[in-house]
């Protein structure tokens, strides 16, 4: 008897599951925070590899996909997933398409792509000898003095810097500009070109964009190495508020059913990518 109720609660239990997400799932709109001006992840003319995989959940939903648009920068999260529209209790988007596993403001779904830094350098500048990162700990004094290596005010790239003794040498730029025509990846393929710097230590996603706006060949890429002490590779997960469960579920059932077209867009922008790990750290489920 008490075998039999345990499998009414089971069933029950997944029926249940079943009704909240065909209900959020006959939701009108698929609601995505984003930059409009952040490639190669969002833009507003909806281009990016964010906006072509919310496109395609969109479309397995059978909803419109519905932006809001807000910078990426400091209280992002603040002003779109927990922001409320006026005084009513709808929030201005649900979903953001990009945030690392285990991000502290937001809740996360399973990854769906895992990526590293890399270091890029300009061939045909002098630097073409190098074949791995670590040769910059041993330069001579000359090549110390011609050295012309981008350097942001927080990130692995600058504490692998620091390591190596070259934090001075490094041409400062900020993780945050507050720039209304450029983001990192555009201000740094920009500087690069125009010689203001030879090299750059930079995330896989914006290294991509800065490959794709070059003729193949322009750029020597080489990948930064995880050590003890020293991560450069990070998994990627979608984000929503705590406590919304049953989006956290869609989501990641989007995920599961449509990954080799996820990998097939992400592929489209030269992004350096690295096999999912098995073992992440646990979710809180509150």
């Amino acid at each position: 008897m008490n075998s039999l109720f345990s499998y009414k609660k089971i069933f029950i239990g997944l029926c249940l599951t079943a009704f909240s997400l065909s209900t959020l799932a006959a939701e009108e709109k698929f609601r995505v925070c984003a930059d409009p001006l952040h490639p190669p992840y969002s833009s507003k003319s909806k281009d990016g590899f964010e906006n072509k995989i919310a496109a395609l959940f969109a479309k397995e939903l059978n909803q419109e996909l519905e932006y809001y648009w807000f910078p990426q920068r400091i209280g992002f999260i603040r002003n779109t997933l927990k922001s409320q529209i006026g005084n009513t209790e709808q929030y201005k988007c649900d979903v953001v398409m990009g945030l690392p596993v285990g991000f502290d403001f937001a809740k996360t779904t399973k990854p769906y792509y895992h990526s590293t830094y890399v270091l890029i350098i300009a061939q045909g500048r002098g630097w073409d000898n190098i074949s791995k990162a670590s040769q910059l700990s041993n330069l001579s004094l000359q090549q110390e003095q011609a050295l012309k290596i981008a350097m942001f005010d927080r990130g692995p790239g600058t504490t692998w810097l620091q390591q190596q003794g070259l934090l001075d040498l490094g041409i400062p730029y900020q993780t945050m500009t507050g720039d209304d025509k450029n983001n990192v990846a555009m201000q740094i393929e920009k500087d690069l070109k125009a010689g203001k710097i030879d090299m750059v230590i930079l995330w896989g996603p914006m290294a991509g964009h800065v490959i794709s706006q070059s003729p193949k060949g322009t750029y020597k890429v080489i990948q930064m190495k995880s050590a003890p002490g020293m991560k450069f590779d990070f998994s990627v997960a979608m984000g929503i508020r705590y406590g919304d469960n049953k989006r956290k579920q869609m989501l990641e059932n989007l995920i599961d059913n449509n990954k080799d077209k996820i990998q097939a867009i992400i592929a489209e922008y030269n992004i350096p990518l690295l096999d999912i790990p098995k073992q992440l750290s646990k979710e809180r489920d509150d």
